[in-house]
């Protein structure tokens, strides 16, 4: 994947359906060693999609949400983790939105998991090496109200 290809879908998906709203988490996984940081970014992302999801019931408009994930060795213990979320709850509560268990999907056969792949590139330049060329683009488009931007977690 080149930057200048990055680029261009970034600055295609911040110019179109200004209704959408990323949703991402960036760990420094030293900070939170032994914690498993994949298991983290997970409850983070949940509780944050599920806090929008409410704001929008609230609001008059209820939907249901599905997260979808690329391929991944942690698909059981995320698929198991969601079941609790939806159960037995997570640190903030239960999760009440969600339409489904997570999905996943290989990045190959789905242009909506290459652009998360996207996203999560640029965020990770950004906050891991200041790169500064790719987050720029998406950074108004993280889920906000009120000026607090919920749609990212920074642990870093």
């Amino acid at each position: 994947m080149t930057d200048f290809f990055s680029e261009d879908v970034l600055y295609l998906f911040s110019s179109s359906h200004t209704n959408n709203r990323l949703f991402a988490s960036a760990i420094r996984k030293a900070l939170i060693s032994p914690q498993d940081p994949v298991l983290l970014a997970f409850e983070q992302i949940s509780s944050r999609f599920d806090y929008y999801l409410q704001r929008l019931h609230r609001n008059g408009d209820t939907q249901r949400g599905i997260i979808i994930f690329d391929k991944s060795t942690y698909e059981t213990a995320i698929q198991s983790l969601a079941t609790d979320f939806r159960t037995i709850g997570y640190s903030w509560g239960i999760i009440r939105n969600f339409a489904e268990v997570p999905l996943f999907l290989d990045s190959k056969a789905s242009r909506l998991i290459q652009l998360a792949d996207i996203v999560a590139y640029a965020t990770y330049r950004y906050f891991e090496q200041n790169d500064t060329r790719l987050y720029p683009i998406i950074q108004n488009r993280f889920d906000a109200e009120g000026g607090i931007v919920h749609g990212l977690y920074l642990r870093s």
